[in-house]
């Protein structure tokens, strides 16, 4: 409203104008003479201009006898200049013979003589300032600045009183910060090691998992020791000009020294410090000389007297061997996976100044979240608060928690997601399969939920959550897996008697297992305990494209023949297990088909008392079918002649194919 309120003023304003100037052209043609310079001319050709006055450009005539009834007539002159040339002959005679009496003319302002330079100044002026703009953006005016500024390390600085971390911050990486305890007690009172002859490590280097906490606890080793923190990443280093980098290296250590005793943290290090030689060209490319000088400043000739390095990665295997050794990186803390201990105090930590509820059990949360990082359970924590706010929740409960979790796992439901009916059949018996397959294996993971919803890419999903935390996988249990992966595929074919793409990536994973068995691990009994694999994927093309295997081509056929014998016994058993429970697979299937999720309490009492299990699901039916036979007897509201029918709880079974 007030826009259009504002255009509406404007177009009256602007009638207002128009009509202003139109009344003034009108007036002003009524009121100007309509003499003619050839008239004007003839008057004084004809001797009867009697005097004469210029005001400006307006020509004021005497005449000696009257035209159109006056004895005076106006001209409003285009150029005094143009005049002037014309008659001033005629008029200096005829003011020599006493025709014209007098004249008078205002000589107004006269512009001196160097002002007709004024514009041509002006505009070199402007040409000057443009040139000046164009090259000082450029970088050819002031190219040095420009080339200093181009070359300064981009650090941010945090000191110790600004944003302040501790190890009161980091929770569940003790022994991380033990390790670490060291360097901030060096920084703190460095007499006291120097004076026994002991030197601190110049350089430490966090490796781990990605989110597991590797930047948070170099802050805390700032905020603990209270000195000057700075940060950089590594691909800052890296640029277009071959020099730059290693210049920013250069001054990021002049800056260290000048504010030392302080601490250089460079993020991601492996984008500057990958290993010489991999790729396909020479090696003066700008990241190999920029690893190059890095190398110098931390144990070159110079000394670096209270500069300690920490640096954060999750890829050691292709940093280069000289930036690893001794003098340099001295120490590789290693970063994992929280514990169940450590990811309760991770989720204390993040709980803080959250309203929670007295049902939360943060050991119980921590239970379900084994192989969850630091910065999966701050998004867990995260997603459970914002899911409480929507539900109109004062505080934070265990249901959300509970369903945070899947949602961090899996993704959100996709509840609004049309399903033809025979998907859903296929997507019950598929999910039905796993969590029955997994049931009767002795050593794997206890199953947590069953649903046929979609989330993400999944068409269904069967959560099973570890009883514990595991180091090391032992052969029963990764065949126990792939046994787990094929549930779905053999439940397909053995009750629909048709398989489908759904089970592409059980396949996958199953088939990836059972090969690492065999190349990596040494579990074939066939081929003994031998490794043919590296033991980390080829990252660099130029290493990848010289790389021959170590194996022939009997031992690779072999490979294949025992990765065969494994999945196909771990689908023989698969199919062995279905086929003993196949009456508690239809069970599962109908459940999953009428409610689309089944808990693990409801799974656990198919197997130990399947009669009640029917009967609850009976009693659930006639519930809804009374619900519904309520709402379509009920007499309309006053208004309505026919009321909607209701939707159907579940989409209707397909007429049977002859």
């Amino acid at each position: 409203m007030k826009k259009s309120g504002l255009r509406d003023l404007g177009f009256y304003i602007l009638i207002f104008f128009i009509l202003i100037s139109v009344v003034f052209i009108l007036f002003y043609s009524d009121k100007t003479d309509k003499l003619q310079y050839s008239e004007v001319r003839r008057l004084f050709e004809q001797e009867k201009v009697e005097s004469f006055k210029v005001e400006g450009s307006t020509l004021t005539l005497s005449l000696r006898e009257p035209l159109n009834g006056s004895s005076t007539a106006t001209y409003e002159l285009y150029s005094f200049d143009v005049f002037y040339d014309d008659l001033h002959e005629l008029i200096d005679r005829q003011v020599e013979a006493g025709i014209i009496e007098n004249y008078d003319y205002d000589q107004g302002f006269q512009a001196p003589w160097w002002s007709m330079f004024l514009p041509y100044v002006f505009i070199f002026i402007v040409f000057g300032v443009l040139w000046y703009f164009m090259f000082s953006r450029s970088g050819a005016a002031g190219s040095a600045d420009k080339t200093s500024r181009f070359s300064k390390a981009r650090t941010t600085h945090l000191s110790g009183d600004s944003h302040r971390v501790t190890f009161a911050d980091v929770a569940g990486a003790d022994e991380e910060k033990a390790e670490l305890q060291e360097i901030v007690e060096f920084l703190k009172n460095p007499k006291r090691f120097i004076d026994i002859g002991a030197r601190i490590p110049k350089g430490v280097l966090l490796v781990g998992p990605p989110g597991t906490g590797k930047t948070l606890i170099a802050k805390a080793v700032a905020g603990e020791a209270g000195v000057q923190f700075l940060s950089i990443s590594g691909s800052d280093f890296v640029e277009l000009y071959v020099g730059v980098g290693a210049s920013r290296v250069r001054d990021l250590f002049d800056q260290a020294k000048k504010v030392a005793p302080s601490i250089v943290f460079i993020d991601e290090i492996d984008a500057v410090g990958r290993q010489r030689g991999t790729g396909l060209g020479g090696g003066h490319d700008e990241r190999e000389q920029t690893l190059n000088q890095l190398l110098v400043e931390m144990d070159g000739f110079g000394s670096n007297e209270g500069v300690i390095v920490l640096a954060a990665t999750n890829r050691q295997d292709i940093l280069d061997p000289a930036l690893l050794r001794p003098g340099r990186f001295d120490r590789q803390v290693y970063v994992g996976l929280p514990d169940i201990k450590g990811r309760e105090e991770i989720l204390k930590v993040h709980v803080r100044g959250k309203p929670l509820a007295e049902d939360v059990d943060l050991s119980v949360v921590a239970k379900s979240t084994a192989g969850f990082t630091g910065a999966d359970l701050e998004n867990l924590v995260n997603e459970s608060a914002l899911l409480a706010a929507r539900r109109g929740k004062r505080f934070i409960t265990m249901p959300e928690f509970q369903e945070s979790m899947i949602k961090v796992i899996a993704g959100p439901e996709k509840k609004s997601r049309v399903i033809p009916p025979q998907e859903r059949r296929l997507s019950a018996y598929h999910e039905a399969g796993h969590a029955l397959v997994i049931h009767s294996l002795p050593t794997h993971d206890p199953v947590h939920q069953i649903s046929i919803i979609p989330r993400g890419l999944t068409g269904g999903m069967t959560i099973s959550l570890p009883r514990e935390d595991r180091s090391f996988l032992s052969k029963s249990f990764m065949i126990e897996q792939i046994v787990s992966l094929l549930g779905g595929r053999v439940a397909e074919k053995l009750v629909l008697d048709d398989i489908s793409t759904g089970a592409s990536n059980d396949i996958q994973r199953a088939s990836a297992i059972a090969r690492k068995m065999v190349a990596a691990y040494g579990m074939s009994d066939k081929l003994g305990t031998v490794s043919f694999e590296s033991g980390h994927d080829e990252v660099f093309i130029g290493r990848s494209m010289a790389q021959t295997r170590s194996y022939s081509e009997e031992i690779a056929a072999e490979i294949d023949k025992e990765v065969k014998a494994i999945i196909d016994e771990a689908y023989r058993r698969c199919e062995e297990i279905l086929r003993e429970n196949l009456d508690k697979l239809h069970l599962v299937a109908e459940y999953l088909l009428e409610f689309e999720t089944m808990d693990s309490e409801t799974f656990q009492q198919v197997f130990s008392d399947s009669k009640a299990v029917e009967a609850m699901m009976e009693r659930k039916k006639k519930e809804k079918a009374q619900t519904t036979d309520e709402y379509i007897m009920s007499p309309p509201p006053p208004g309505i002649v026919n009321p909607p029918a209701p939707k159907p709880d579940r989409d209707p079974e397909p007429p049977d194919r002859p």
